[in-house]
């Protein structure tokens, strides 16, 4: 149902208004919850699909035309990443021509678009090092390259934006549409099974969704220039790595097995590398914790820590 909302300026006395898309995901729930938490005078509007349908980008930008605001915040995106694979019309809808729209209707209103993108860009490229803002994108499958075209669309539309590609997500929401996350889903599976198989030859950054949220308050509070930034805590694993840690510090008594990517097929090709190089954004706003520090204190707050003594079969 469409709601009334009052045009004109956004500006209101000491503080801005921001427009959230996506607010129920494991980014959009904790960018609210670190807006309150630190006493920000931003104002966040969430708006969620219930209140808009992305895949009628008429609609949808006709309401948001009618809606107040400074800047407006992406953190929607169609992300099942192997359903994507079938249905490229929607992703092409929701993750590009959708986001080109978004860009151009802040550059009108001189207000600043600030749109989550993805590792996923990368993928089939040579580099095997921590890849920067400025490399190659390279993606291998539907849901990466419609996130690239996006980024794309976005930067011609020019005006104010911000891309914060991002990656290999974990928060306390759990990710909308998929049920959980990946530390979820390790610490369910290795209570019902007692061992697992994990692939340990695709590299990433493991990335707290609360750390993400707070770097994106400061750019906007900070003023941050525009252009391309990796959010991504520091360090990198792959996803065996990732899983073993998990079992470790939740206190789960499973045995994790590392397995190649051939010996578990997805219908959507996984980049081998994609770790990401948060230099530019430690330079911005100051250094993002490790990983590893990130999933202790996700843990913590989630419940999962235990006191006794851990074990992690191999």
């Amino acid at each position: 149902m469409e709601r009334a909302h009052q045009a004109g300026c956004a500006r209101r006395s000491d503080h801005l208004i921001a427009v959230l898309l996506g607010p129920n995901g494991q980014l959009g729930t904790d960018i609210q919850a670190s807006n309150i938490a630190t006493g920000s005078p931003l104002q966040i509007n969430p708006v969620a699909r219930t209140e808009i349908d992305l895949e009628d980008i008429e609609r949808a930008t006709r309401i948001l035309r009618e809606m107040p605001f400074d800047a407006v915040v992406n953190c929607s995106s169609y992300h099942k990443t192997d359903e994507v694979e079938n249905n490229a019309q929607i992703a092409f809808t929701i993750n590009a021509h959708l986001v080109q729209r978004l860009a151009e209707i802040c550059a009108e209103r001189k207000a600043r678009f600030v749109h989550i993108s993805t590792d996923y860009v990368f993928g089939g490229q040579t580099k095997r090092e921590p890849l920067s803002e400025t490399d190659a994108k390279a993606p291998l499958n539907v849901y990466g390259a419609s996130k690239s075209m996006g980024e794309d669309l976005a930067l011609q539309a020019g005006g104010d934006i911000l891309i914060l590609r991002v990656a290999s997500l974990f928060g306390v929401a759990g990710a909308s549409g998929k049920g959980g996350n990946f530390v979820e889903t390790m610490i369910r599976l290795g209570r019902e099974r007692k061992e697992l198989k994990v692939v340990a030859d695709q590299f990433m950054s493991p990335t707290a969704t609360a750390d993400i949220a707070a770097a994106l308050l400061k750019l906007l509070h900070n003023g941050a220039g525009a252009g391309i930034y990796h959010i991504v805590n520091s360090g990198a694993a792959s996803w065996y790595e990732f899983a073993r840690r998990i079992i470790e510090v939740a206190g789960v008594d499973a045995r994790i097995i590392p397995v190649t990517s051939a010996e578990f097929p997805t219908r959507a090709k996984r980049p081998r590398y994609c770790v990401l190089s948060n230099a530019k954004i430690a330079g911005a706003i100051g250094p993002m914790r490790s990983w590893e520090d990130a999933l202790d204190t996700y843990l913590l707050a989630k419940g999962h820590r235990s006191v006794a003594k851990t074990s992690v079969r191999s």
